[in-house]
C-alpha cells in the first residue's frame, strides 16, 4: 500500500508531504498506480524547485519521498501542492486498496 501524509499549517495550507510504500497492483516497473503517484509527487517537487525556486528539505532515501517547505507557502506554492493532492486523491478513489491519504495540521 502507498501511504501519503499531507501536512498542513493552522491556516490549512500544505507545508509538506510524505509518500512511502508500493501499490503492488502489477510487477515492479509496470505498476501504473505507483507510476501515477510518482509522476504527481515528483512533478510537484520539480515545480517548487525549478519554477518557484522554493526552499525545502527533501528525503528520497529507501523508497520514500518526504518534502517539507522551509517557509510558509505562497499562493503559487499552494497551487502546485493542492493540484498534486487533487491528482493523488483521484488515484486513491480508483485504487482505494492500494493508496491511502491522511492529512494532519500543525
Amino acid at each position: 500500500m502507498i501511504k501519503i501524509q499531507i501536512s498542513r499549517n493552522s491556516a490549512g495550507e500544505i507545508t509538506g508531504f510524505a509518500v512511502n510504500g508500493h501499490a503492488n497492483t502489477a510487477p515492479h516497473g509496470r505498476d501504473i498506480v505507483c507510476a501515477g503517484v510518482a509522476a504527481l509527487t515528483q512533478t510537484a517537487v520539480l515545480g517548487l524547485e525549478r519554477q518557484l525556486n522554493r526552499e525545502f528539505t527533501l528525503d528520497i532515501a529507501g523508497g520514500k519521498l518526504v518534502l517539507e517547505l522551509e517557509k510558509p507557502p505562497d499562493a503559487l506554492t499552494e497551487a502546485i501542492l493542492e493540484t498534486m493532492l487533487l491528482g493523488l486523491t483521484e488515484i486513491a478513489k480508483v485504487s482505494s486498496n492500494s493508496v491511502r491519504i491522511a492529512e494532519h495540521r500543525r
